[in-house]
């Protein structure tokens, strides 16, 4: 069981088995196949770097953001929960874990739906949300081992689906997927922008006077930006928790290093993705032609920042600005009080931005990031009574599609029982053969 929990918790290790697969698939050279493994192995290691690098940055302008405006409540984090799930269903956490990607396999191979998802620490993330809440329900043993990695299979496949046409969209083809559990904020994201934006008007087309060219660039761009929100929130926050963070340095330059740090870590993350993406997006093409044919890869939310860097600042600003318009709106409401969590706000709202850009442009990404951040603190508030039952009652899932979850499998439960569960399984294989019919039925009419 620790072999496959660690197995899943490297996703590296997973991206770089799939690229070695899909190479030898292609009949490569032994030279290109070790160079692309090890590429796409350390070109993920580089971008998931990086992405520790801003969360490492956030997380010391989160205390600061919350203590500066006198925000209190439930802060949504993933990895609190996950903890305490494992340690009530670890063994079922790994068994679902590993019986859930043979699932999304199968699912590739012989339906419509054919996205593999590739995000390790989702995956892991989604199990345990899945074990804990179907436990709750009932489910035991072998029964709820196999209904628990049908639904995450099924999750892995379903969640890409949704949002590739938006995704699409911004990278002209389709080669690669989201893997990324919030695709109902990704689409209700895109789809505000093409309803009420422009997509002419794009993000990365704002004019700047020549005085300030070098807001072109978009390191310089989002230096600046970070340094004036960070001087901002820690010079409004009490100066003892600064001085306590920063060890005594002056909070002034703690800011800007702060600030430059999650610009070094961003910048990072860019050229970590270019690399990966060089290598994994050629061998994949040696999976789906020998083993899943027409087989795509959904890879994390960072992949999609290089095609609109502008709007990844821009979705991230106005998904806060949504979080915090709902922060207020929840007190008024009988709901838990949930308190903006700029890790996944970042994340989420940067892959919503360009989603959303691409739909909409730049009103576009404004009010799809603010639909987005609105989002991620009203659906964790929605899924935190149900957690509470098991014993989390003092955090929440952060991402969107793990709230949606939570809260269709807890709620089916409450109101009629397991049979409620097995409704839900039994629509997701009727979406399944219902969708694979009708892609039959377009190809023959096409030929």
């Amino acid at each position: 069981m620790n072999f496959i929990y660690s197995f899943f918790n490297q996703p590296a290790i997973i991206i770089g088995l799939i690229a070695l697969v899909g190479l030898v698939a292609l009949r490569r050279p032994f030279s290109k196949v070790l160079t692309g493994t090890f590429k796409t192995v350390v070109g993920f290691l580089i971008f998931s770097s990086g992405g520790a690098i801003i969360s490492g940055a956030l997380g010391t302008l989160g205390p600061a953001f919350e203590n500066a405006f006198g925000v209190q409540g439930v802060i949504p984090t993933n990895e609190a929960v996950i903890g305490e799930a494992e340690r009530l269903f670890g063994t079922e956490m790994s068994l679902i874990m590993a019986l859930g990607f043979l699932f999304n396999i199968l699912i590739a191979r012989f339906t419509s739906t054919k996205y593999i998802f590739l995000t390790g620490h989702h995956v892991l993330f989604m199990s345990g949300l899945l074990a804990a809440v179907l436990g709750t329900a009932g489910f035991t043993g072998v029964e709820l081992i196999l209904v628990g990695a049908f639904l995450l299979g099924s999750f892995m496949s379903i969640s890409p689906a949704i949002v590739q046409p938006f995704y699409r969209r911004v990278t002209g083809n389709n080669n690669i997927a989201m893997g990324h559990f919030s695709a109902v904020t990704y689409s209700l994201a895109s789809l505000i922008g093409k309803w009420f934006g422009n997509k002419e008007n794009s993000t990365e087309n704002i004019k700047v006077p020549q005085s300030i060219s070098f807001f072109r660039d978009n390191t310089i761009s989002t230096a600046i930006v970070m340094v004036i929100i960070y001087l901002v929130t820690f010079l409004l926050a009490d100066k003892d928790l600064i001085m306590e963070m920063s060890g005594g340095d002056n909070i002034v330059m703690f800011a800007i290093v702060e600030a430059l740090t999650f610009t070094a870590g961003f910048v990072i993350v860019l050229q970590g993705v270019r690399m990966m993406l060089a290598e994994i997006v050629p061998a994949f093409k040696g999976i789906s032609e020998k083993l899943v044919p027409d087989a795509v890869p959904a890879l994390d939310v960072p992949v999609i920042f290089p095609y609109a860097p502008n709007a990844v600042l821009l979705g991230f600003i106005s998904s806060v600005v949504g979080a915090m318009i709902m922060f207020f709106i929840l007190p008024f409401t009988n709901l838990p009080v949930i308190i903006p969590g700029l890790i996944p706000l970042f994340f989420i709202g940067a892959g919503a931005g360009v989603l959303a850009n691409a739909t909409g442009g730049v009103r576009g990404t404004i009010l799809g990031g603010i639909v987005n951040g609105a989002l991620l603190i009203l659906l964790p508030a929605i899924l935190l009574p149900v957690l509470g039952e098991l014993g989390f009652a003092n955090s929440t899932f952060g991402d969107a599609d793990f709230a949606m979850a939570g809260i269709a499998i807890g709620y089916l439960y409450q109101f009629i029982g397991k049979v409620g569960v097995y409704i839900l399984v039994g629509l997701i294989l009727l979406y399944f053969i219902v969708s694979t019919i009708r892609d039959h039925k377009k190809q023959a009419e096409t030929k």
